[in-house]
């Protein structure tokens, strides 16, 4: 018993120690807002601003990096997750329309992708960007009421790589319903979100931007994820969960909402981790630094 008490005494200790290096012991989140009706897609542009949707009112919000707030679209195609290429454009997951937007910094929308040999995605989700600006997304299915079909087209839930130029997305893998995707900063793995199956993946990617030798990374349902310079990965859901780059849960930073959708760093330096969460978006400042 006295060496068990010992072992969780080591265990509580280590945690703490682990916490400390993310952000201050009695750190909490700071409400900025809260007038929104659903919050998700962070994304940060090369400043630290922030973009993020409200999927049901139609519009991409900014957070600036002095904290001001404002509009940045209205008719925003229901965007759901969204990410910045090298060039500034911002690119969106429209599912409104069940498209892949391009949407520039004067808010000219090109649509890069609305279907897969023929058939209407089931409704793109999240996305990550490469270096080389190859994009990978996720397509689960996820039932809105402003749409007028209520099945999918595709068979099954997906996750697909857009390269660069191209017109046609190459399919990389199937899941029960991929949600969150992000890849690390030298493009050498990426992981994925099945909130269907409450596993994160872990993937190679090769040199061709396809991927290879996936395996069980973490198992908890999450829907957004971000990682951090020490390649800590954070898990948005019931709170964010933080697990370090050995597949080992490290802190957990709880939120006072029903669900925290996703998160990215933004602001200056890149340590402000910025939070979504149902109608609200949070802020808590951290000691590490975002690699997106």
């Amino acid at each position: 018993m006295r060496s068990l008490l010992i072992f969780l005494c080591f265990c509580s200790l280590s945690a703490f120690a682990q916490t400390s290096q993310l952000f201050d012991a009695g750190a909490k989140p700071k409400l900025v807002s809260n007038q929104f009706e659903f919050t998700e897609g962070p994304a940060v542009d090369r400043q630290g601003n922030i973009y993020f949707t409200d999927q049901p009112h139609n519009k991409i919000w900014k957070y600036d990096t002095n904290g001001r707030l404002s509009v940045f679209m209205d008719k925003a195609g229901r965007a759901n997750g969204t990410y910045f290429d090298t060039k500034g454009n911002l690119i969106a997951c429209a599912d409104e329309h069940n498209q892949l937007w391009q949407i520039s910094p004067q808010k000219k929308v090109k649509v890069l992708l609305e279907d897969y040999e023929g058939k209407l995605f089931n409704g793109p989700n999240d996305l990550w960007i490469d270096k080389y600006d190859n994009i990978y997304f996720t397509d689960p299915y996820f039932q809105r009421d402003y749409w007028t079909r209520n099945k999918s087209e595709m068979s099954g839930e997906k996750v697909f790589l857009l390269r660069k130029g191209q017109n046609k997305p190459i399919l990389l893998d199937s899941m029960v319903k991929p949600n969150g995707i992000v890849g690390t900063p030298d493009g050498k793995h990426l992981f994925v979100a099945d909130i269907g199956a409450g596993k994160i993946y872990k993937y190679d990617i090769k040199p061709d931007g396809n991927i290879t030798n996936k395996r069980s990374f973490f198992t908890e349902t999450a829907d957004g994820i971000t990682l951090d310079e020490q390649g800590n990965l954070y898990l948005a859901g019931k709170g964010v969960t933080i697990i370090n780059p050995k597949g080992e849960k490290i802190s957990h930073i709880d939120i006072s909402e029903p669900w925290t959708a996703n998160l990215c760093f933004g602001g200056k330096g890149r340590r402000t981790l910025f939070i979504t969460a149902s109608k609200a978006v949070y802020v808590i400042r951290m000691k590490v630094r975002g690699v997106e």
